[in-house]
């Protein structure tokens, strides 16, 4: 980055008068310029300084995650011991599976459900297919072409087709 001064040392007697305006607005634009990339330098250094923080902060909740995810069998290994206190072991272990079967199953329909919602960019396709119209239109207008077996028309890309 090049160095912006404050103020610029001038030759002679040292009042500047020997520049000339152009020279001043050049000079001034520079310096402009070069104020202008040194704060989006900085700016820059300062965004890159607040995702490294960002990311590092961010592992130790998926360090959280994780821990919490094999904690989660610990608990349906109680709840299983638990329930095995009023009804046989097995039974218990089988109501537990079951729950989570069921719990899986209930969550798997909801993100079903959301993903079934998801809709096609309309108004991307809508613009689109208009924008090709128009162009389509302004072509026969013109008389012109950019396919082959038109008059005044270019050959088609190798491997496309002439339109008739």
């Amino acid at each position: 980055m090049p160095y912006l001064p404050l103020s610029e040392e001038q030759g002679g007697n040292g009042a500047g008068g020997d520049q000339s305006i152009g020279s001043l607005v050049r000079d001034a634009s520079e310096h402009v310029s070069t104020l202008v990339r040194a704060e989006f330098e900085l700016a820059k250094s300062e965004v890159v300084g607040e995702v490294k923080k960002g990311v590092r902060g961010s592992v130790y909740f998926i360090i959280a995650g994780v821990v919490a995810l094999y904690s989660s069998f610990f608990f349906f290994f109680f709840l299983g011991e638990l329930l095995s206190e009023w009804l046989m072991r097995w039974a218990s272990f089988g109501i537990v599976f079951l729950l989570m079967l069921v719990t899986a199953g209930v969550f798997a329909y909801l993100g079903y459900r959301k993903v079934r919602r998801l809709r096609a960019p309309e108004r991307t396709i809508t613009s689109v297919k208009d924008t090709a119209a128009s162009l389509r239109r302004g072509h026969e207008a013109d008389g012109s072409s950019t396919f082959a077996g038109h008059e005044g028309g270019v050959d088609a890309p190798h491997g496309s087709r002439a339109r008739p």
